[in-house]
């Protein structure tokens, strides 16, 4: 693989989408919508509890592949740089990076106020009904949004992955971008975001953005529901959620102590 290799992590609805299209205006960089190198090498490590693999334990053979995983996957990619996005930074994918990849690498981390999250998805699933938080019989926004913090939820993951990466001894490795504080002032924390990387900044725009594409592949939302990567028009803005003001009680009580 030519390019070199940075990762993002994030939290859902943090402006994961809005982040990739102001970052794939540079001709030289792409930052993927969602990247399956994680799952690549999880499924291989899998292989290892095969009978098969257990009666002839070729363990360098199969390290081979695992070790090929990054440059293979991106080796057609025609970028100089490359922001592999996914939930790197929770302690097994990040031991499995470090492993499996070999090189310094850096991290970049977006997130936001969980409420804030939650308000989110609960704005978009309520205005899509093919949104897929409706798709499993919960009748209740207590219901959907404990559906999405449970640990198999579209939240926890990335949570902890955020958490891991907040902790001293992981703090250096990573660049970390509030979603209300970038949409304020996107120009100088992309410089910074730049510095940090030790590339050279291109010049972005901020308004009327494309949605997101990588080497002519755009995000499929029939999988996940209408809009839920869509890019709105106009200007980066601050925009207040009233959705925040019918978040149920019992959800403030629980989550709303978590500040990252």
């Amino acid at each position: 693989m030519k390019a070199e290799l940075f990762f993002l992590v994030a939290l859902p609805r943090s402006g994961n989408t809005l982040f990739a299209s102001v970052m794939n205006q540079n001709p030289d960089v792409a930052c993927t919508a969602n990247s399956i190198t994680l799952e690549i090498i999880k499924e291989l490590l899998l292989l290892k509890n095969l009978d098969v693999f257990e009666n002839y334990p070729d363990h360098k053979s199969l390290d081979n592949v695992l070790d090929s995983v990054f440059d293979n996957y991106y080796k057609d990619w025609p970028q100089k740089y490359i922001i592999d996005r996914g939930p790197v930074m929770t302690p097994d994918n990040l031991m499995a990076i470090k492993r499996y990849y070999k090189k310094p690498f850096k991290v970049i981390v977006l997130w936001r106020n969980l409420i804030d999250v939650l308000a989110s998805y609960m704005q978009w699933y309520t205005e899509n009904p093919d949104a897929f938080p409706n798709r499993f019989g919960h009748t209740t926004d207590l219901e959907k949004l404990m559906m999405l913090m449970n640990d198999q939820g579209a939240i926890a993951r990335q949570l902890k992955a955020i958490k891991n990466a907040m902790e001293p001894k992981n703090k250096d490795m990573c660049y970390f971008i509030k979603y209300d504080e970038f949409v304020l002032d996107p120009e100088n924390h992309l410089r910074s975001l730049y510095k940090f990387l030790g590339i050279e900044y291109y010049p972005h725009y901020f308004e009327n953005l494309k949605q997101v594409e990588v080497n002519g592949i755009q995000y499929n939302d029939k999988v996940v529901g209408s809009n839920m990567h869509k890019v709105w028009p106009g200007k980066i803005r601050k925009i207040y959620n009233p959705y925040i003001e019918k978040i149920p009680k019992e959800i403030k009580e629980k989550y709303g102590h978590i500040i990252l």
